[in-house]
């Protein structure tokens, strides 16, 4: 999967950075104008414009300029390939566990309030 693989390596290549993860983490609240998310960084808006191309490039946002003012989103289903290859790399015990939990919680009678 070339293809799988190229996305992954630039999804994990733009989170590696803390100022783009709290771009990414910002954003899952709302969309936001580029003013806003760069308030919080002591960076020139030059600086933050890479931070966000990045982010841009590896598909986790999209902006749209509306005037003067660019309001940037977190694309939906973004980090869909990284929950996917984080799934795939859990163990079989894991996943026994997981069945094992769900079976427990199922089964165990709860004890009166």
């Amino acid at each position: 999967m070339p293809n799988y693989s190229e996305q992954l390596d630039a999804v994990l290549r733009a989170l590696a950075d803390p100022t783009r993860r709290a771009v990414v983490e910002r954003l899952t609240k709302s969309p936001a104008v580029v003013s806003d998310l760069a308030a919080p960084f002591s960076m020139a808006l030059p600086s933050l414009m890479q931070h966000l191309r990045v982010l841009e490039d590896a598909g986790l946002v999209t902006s749209e300029k509306h005037g003067r003012v660019r309001t940037v989103s977190l694309q939906s289903g973004a980090l869909d390939v990284l929950h996917l290859w984080l799934g795939e790399q859990r163990t079989p015990a894991e996943h026994q566990a997981d069945r094992l939990g769900i079976h427990l919680a199922r089964t165990t009678p709860k004890e009166p309030t």
